[in-house]
């Protein structure tokens, strides 16, 4: 890599931490005492609903996984208005993820990982067919990584729920600042775990794809000429 060559993840980690953290922080602990606690609240979730919309945008994520993420930010939009205050809307938010937890519980039971939907859409950013990807994902050996990778959205659900409402009991609706940060932590925590054991698919990808080529040579060896 270039020295003058910029990553883009490093990139995109800053991003983050200033629309999904610093912004929010700033608005609440300087919003609070003129708006009052559930205005500035509604007001630092701003930044990061435009952040993420641009996102979506920018990078055209018009699939599964893009309209995952888009359906979950409007639908948190929504529980947020109707809340009425700071509190319930912490509270909401904690039930709202238990929610997403629910439905990833479901997909992990019925055997429909999301993990294996979201990679069949990055396979076709990258030019192959969603039905060959979808049918190679499936194969013995390939996809019980998907399910590994689907339960560990569940413990990532779970986990963040447990996190919001501990902090909402031991220091209620003040503990908003420090759930905002302690969020971006645990959120990249688990996103490098998760990205990790995507990027190792390939490994039991590749291994289906050489025994495959291996016993297609093998036959044409056996036929007699």
């Amino acid at each position: 890599m270039g020295q003058g060559q910029k990553n883009p993840s490093n990139k995109f980690i800053i991003l983050d931490l200033i629309f999904y953290a610093a912004f929010p922080y700033v608005l609440w602990k300087f919003g609070r005492n003129p708006l009052g606690d559930y205005a500035a609240m509604l007001i630092s979730t701003i930044p990061g609903f435009l952040y993420t919309v641009y996102r979506f945008v920018k990078e055209r994520q018009f699939n599964i996984a893009g309209l995952f993420i888009i359906s979950s930010l409007f639908l948190g939009t929504v529980v947020n208005l109707l809340s009425g205050s700071a509190e319930l809307m912490l509270w909401n938010s904690v039930y709202l993820g238990l929610f997403y937890t629910v439905i990833h519980i479901i997909a992990f039971v019925i055997r429909r990982p999301f993990a294996l939907y979201f990679a069949v859409d990055f396979a076709h950013i990258q030019g192959y067919e969603r039905k060959s990807s979808k049918k190679l994902f499936h194969e013995r050996g390939i996809f019980k990584w998907f399910q590994m990778i689907q339960l560990l959205f569940i413990v990532r659900g779970l986990f963040m729920a447990g996190l919001k409402a501990y902090l909402l009991n031991k220091y209620g609706v003040d503990g908003y600042d420090q759930m905002l940060i302690y969020r971006q932590i645990v959120g990249w925590v688990f996103g490098v775990l998760i990205m990790g054991m995507f990027f190792y698919t390939k490994v039991p990808i590749q291994n289906f794809i050489n025994s495959q080529l291996n016993e297609s040579q093998e036959r044409k060896t056996s036929i007699p000429t």
